[in-house]
């Protein structure tokens, strides 16, 4: 199994998977630590529903996928924060709203142009095999962007992320920050979505979080915890897919499965430990 292992390494298409894989399994995590405290874990999903209409859109008009998808993603992004700002919908229906509209309009997209072809099956539940040499070198910088970014502000993102009004009170932009969030998770879910696929991004996004929330206490312990189960679970997934050729996207989230129901019980165990003596 070492040997096979190492073979991996020797394929182009699977260095780039790893590279690129690794890369937006970092973002997510980060990102994805904020989202699952504001309660906004569900917006990866909503995206990924409109990445897939923008990849549908593109692949019918013959453009470059990630070009024509980041922008969208970003613009829907931007407006779901609007829409769910106001008082009459609120942020889970914005949600539903959004990414069911997107994905009918990919349907019918796909329904009357392409048809249900290889491509279209890679969107919604990712290949190794989708991403290009080009793809993969855009894929890095933006990924490299994101993180730098979510560095840059670590301090704005912590402050919104516990306690929005008093960061406001104390002169943070509350909604830049937020529409920062956003933005950078738009742009971690298209990156995505040509290897997890449509259905499994938002994993990604929210099982790293929820998984070291199990045993870390503090923010910055989670955050950093988050990205190495992210990081790892990646790998091992992608090495699962090829060592018996299962599915990368669907390898990568029952590798997280089973890190969550780890860090679940060595949680329990350390709540056990700690319990007070009565």
């Amino acid at each position: 199994m070492f040997e096979k292992l190492i073979e991996m390494f020797s394929y182009p298409f699977m260095v780039r998977a790893i590279l690129v894989g690794v890369m937006v399994a970092l973002c997510s995590a980060l990102l994805g630590v904020s989202l699952v405290l504001k309660r906004y874990s569900m917006i990866g999903d909503g995206l990924s529903h409109v990445g897939f209409g923008a990849l549908a859109i593109a692949a019918a008009a013959n453009v470059a996928p990630l070009i024509f998808a980041i922008p969208v993603v970003v613009l829907a992004a931007v407006l779901l924060l609007r829409i769910s700002g106001s008082s009459k919908i609120k942020g889970d229906a914005a949600i539903a709203l959004i990414s069911t509209s997107a994905l009918a309009i990919g349907v019918m997209v796909i329904s009357m142009t392409t048809g249900m072809n290889t491509d279209v099956y890679n969107y919604m539940f990712g290949s190794i095999l989708a991403m290009s040499s080009s793809d993969v070198e855009l894929s890095v910088i933006l990924s490299a962007v994101v993180l730098v970014l979510f560095v840059l502000f670590y301090h704005k993102i912590f402050a919104i992320t516990f306690d929005e009004t008093f960061a406001m009170a104390t002169g943070v932009k509350a909604n830049l920050y937020n529409t920062l969030i956003a933005v950078l998770t738009a742009v971690t879910i298209v990156l995505g979505m040509r290897m997890m696929g449509a259905l499994l991004i938002s994993s990604l996004i929210i099982f790293p979080a929820l998984t070291s929330m199990r045993v870390c206490k503090t923010f910055k312990s989670v955050i950093i915890n988050s990205a190495v189960i992210s990081a790892v679970c990646l790998f091992l997934g992608i090495a699962i897919s090829y060592l018996w050729g299962t599915p990368a996207g669907a390898s990568v989230v029952v590798i997280n499965i089973a890190a969550f129901i780890i860090y679940s019980i060595i949680g329990m165990i350390k709540n056990i430990k700690n319990w007070p003596l009565t």
